[in-house]
């Protein structure tokens, strides 16, 4: 029994010897493992230190205290302590482990780039889970290139992966006092980050991000302080950016989507200038990079060195150049910006969204005071806005005080292809009464150089009279106190015919008339599209006149220009009227003695001014080819024979062609059920209009 006894105390003792001599040589293993990594860095010319390492064979935990690690004069990053449990070996490059915890991290990077921006990073706590990763980290760059840095972090971030990684707050500083951007500190707050796998990531979120910036004025510092919650990222691809950091990858002209989607809100920013903006939500989905023309590289190393010296005009050029190829190589598929209030002086300006898709920018629910008074707009927008097109265009205007040439300016034309304001509400000048804009639509297209050959303007508004405008004085003297206005025009050249239409254009005065013009010219050349007056000259010798048609449909004008000639005659208004009448048959006679059809026009004036609201319609026809050149110098020096190169048609008619036009649209629209036989009433009345149209002419 003794011996039995005495054999089971030796099996114990050597036992516990064996298990204690394989958790040492476990924890020699480990601490050789991650001294070895040390030697790495400081082989490499950095500096690497750490504490007391354990490994606890059970568990397979490893834990490293008090890490110090400079890998180059750019940065200096510090770990209170690194426990990782359940840790072991994938293959001879790469470990795993249930869990990593990670105390007291500190990143500072010390002044880099032109801006000579100081930044350092803490976060008090960071876990991993179910992480895999390198066994060893690549070489850290040494130089003082802050690319190079980022180029690392990806490179190491794209190496592992975790089923999630979470730090209760994150604080990010930074210093640039030397120049516009400040210094500032912003806090982050319940970072979580889902499924990081190969530097691609299913979910970030922030709870919310706190920041304070020190802001550089003249004559006074301002701070800014922001709040933004709620901060969601879907979908983000690490290797995207790194590709467009990596110096191989400067062909590639595909387009790599960095984020699915980002979001944020409520957002609120305040000033200690008085200013406050709260913003309910912001919302970014599908940012793609062009690795061939996202190069961020370039872009720092364009940055001045010595803010003091203003750069050249060589330089800024080729700035803003480089600038327009960076923009074109971020694609954004959509931005929203939820309902925004901002603090002025006035009082608080609101809009409900901004948007931004396929190149339309636009911006909806304006509401904001001014001097005097409240302005409203419901939606302003832009076609087919270009960042990149917009640098390229004012890279190309001259600088340093020479004015932009006529072509530089028109170069604009490319930046965008129409805008739009719709529902505008505005005070008139320092009166109670307001403008009134429904729609006021521009676009254009189809340029030629710098010049757009079709442009097309559609604009409904409604302007109070001005009685300190001495055109606008018979108006108020007649009591007409607003003005609406209607215009409607269309303009385009067609290259292979060589012909420019203007059709129609339109202008509805409201109250007072409405008018109608077509006209045409022919065998228009691509040259005449230029901003070279002489070239311009040289080629309008082959351009011909058209036809010209306009129809004026009377709603009060004559009555207005028969009263306003009351008035200064002293006379009746029947008197006024038949003065009238009498001077444009007087004047009429004149030409018509050599020129028949203009007697047909004198009628068809005369009578259109002896009955109010009447259509008057004149059409003029060119009798053969007819150089618009030509065309202009007799207008100038012998009106008459001008005026006889046209065949000229004329008509006046309580009834003219844009009443026939309109009646019929408006008969058009009436239900069916109001009359059985609508259909033909419709039809025989459109047949009367036009017949009644066309006996009039």
């Amino acid at each position: 029994m003794k011996r039995i006894l005495i054999g089971l105390i030796v099996a114990a003792v050597l036992g516990a010897g064996g298990w204690f001599g394989l958790n040492l040589y476990a924890q020699h293993r480990a601490t050789a493992e991650v001294e070895a990594a040390f030697e790495r860095i400081r082989s490499s010319g950095g500096k690497a230190s750490h504490g007391k390492i354990d490994f606890d064979l059970p568990t397979r935990t490893v834990t490293i205290e008090d890490i110090a690690i400079a890998p180059g004069e750019q940065a200096q990053i510090k770990i209170a302590g690194i426990k990782g449990t359940d840790v072991r070996l994938i293959d001879d490059i790469r470990f795993s482990a249930d869990s990593i915890d990670v105390t007291g991290f500190e990143v500072a990077l010390n002044p880099v780039g032109p801006t000579k921006l100081k930044a350092s990073y803490k976060i008090p706590q960071l876990a991993l889970r179910d992480y895999a990763g390198p066994l060893h980290a690549g070489n850290v760059p040494t130089g003082g290139s802050l690319i190079d840095i980022y180029r690392y972090v990806l490179d190491q971030y794209a190496s592992v992966t975790a089923s999630s990684v979470t730090a209760p707050t994150l604080t990010m500083s930074f210093d640039a006092s030397g120049s516009a951007a400040g210094s500032g500190e912003v806090a982050y707050s319940g970072l979580a980050i889902q499924h990081l796998k190969h530097g691609k990531i299913d979910a970030m979120r922030a709870d919310r991000a706190v920041f304070t910036i020190d802001v550089p004025q003249p004559g006074k510092q301002d701070k800014l302080t922001g709040d933004l919650s709620n901060i969601i990222v879907n979908d983000f691809d690490a290797t995207a950016i790194a590709a467009a950091l990596d110096p191989q990858k400067a062909g590639d002209a595909s387009y790599h989507r960095v984020y699915r989607q980002m979001s944020a809100g409520p957002y609120v920013l305040k000033s200690t200038q008085g200013m406050r903006i709260d913003i309910d939500g912001i919302t970014f989905e599908d940012i793609a990079v062009q690795p061939s023309k996202f190069r961020p590289a370039e872009i720092v190393a364009l940055m001045p060195t010595d803010r003091s010296v203003l750069p050249t005009q060589a330089q800024s050029r080729e700035m803003m150049g480089k600038f327009a190829g960076f923009y074109e190589g971020l694609r954004i598929g959509k931005i929203e910006v939820g309902k925004t209030s901002m603090g002025t002086p006035q009082g608080t300006a609101r809009i409900n969204a901004v948007r931004y898709r396929e190149g339309e920018f636009a911006v909806e629910g304006i509401d904001t005071p001014s001097p005097q008074g409240q302005f409203k707009m419901e939606r302003f927008a832009s076609k087919s806005f270009s960042a990149a097109n917009l640098m390229r265009w004012a890279a190309g205007l001259s600088g340093h005080g020479q004015a932009p040439s006529p072509d530089q300016l028109l170069g604009l034309f490319r930046v965008l292809e129409g805008a739009e304001i719709k529902g505008v509400v505005a005070p008139y000048k320092n009166t109670r009464q307001f403008v009134t804009i429904d729609t006021v639509s521009l676009n254009w297209g189809q340029l030629v150089g710098s010049i757009p050959s079709k442009a097309s303007l559609v604009v409904k508004m409604v302007t109070p009279t001005d009685p300190a405008n001495p055109a606008q004085r018979p108006l108020v003297m007649a009591g007409v106190d607003k003005l609406a206005i209607d215009l409607d025009l269309g303009a385009a050249w067609t290259e292979s015919s060589g012909a420019f239409a203007l059709m129609p254009a339109t202008i509805d005065l409201g109250n007072l008339a409405k008018a109608q013009a077509r006209f045409a010219l022919a065998n228009v050349p691509r040259g005449l599209f230029t901003t070279d007056p002489a070239q311009a000259m040289g080629q309008a010798a082959q351009v011909e006149a058209g036809a010209f048609e306009l129809s004026l449909r009377d709603s009060g004008v004559v009555d207005l220009v028969v009263a306003q000639f009351s008035r200064m005659q002293n006379v009746s208004r029947d008197a006024a009227r038949r003065a009238i009448v009498e001077m444009i048959r007087a004047q009429g006679e004149k030409i018509a003695a050599s020129n028949a059809d203009v007697r047909m026009a004198v009628d068809a004036l005369a009578g259109f001014v002896e009955t109010s609201g009447q259509t008057l319609t004149v059409k003029l026809t060119p009798r053969a080819k007819l150089p618009l050149m030509q065309l202009m110098q007799l207008s100038q020096s012998d009106p008459e024979s001008a005026l006889a190169q046209f065949r000229i048609e004329a008509s006046t008619g309580v009834v003219g062609l844009i009443a026939a036009n309109e009646m019929t649209a408006d008969l058009a629209k009436i239900p069916s059920r109001h009359c059985e036989r609508s259909e033909a009433i419709q039809a025989a009345s459109a047949e009367r209009f036009w017949i009644a149209s066309l006996r009039s002419q």
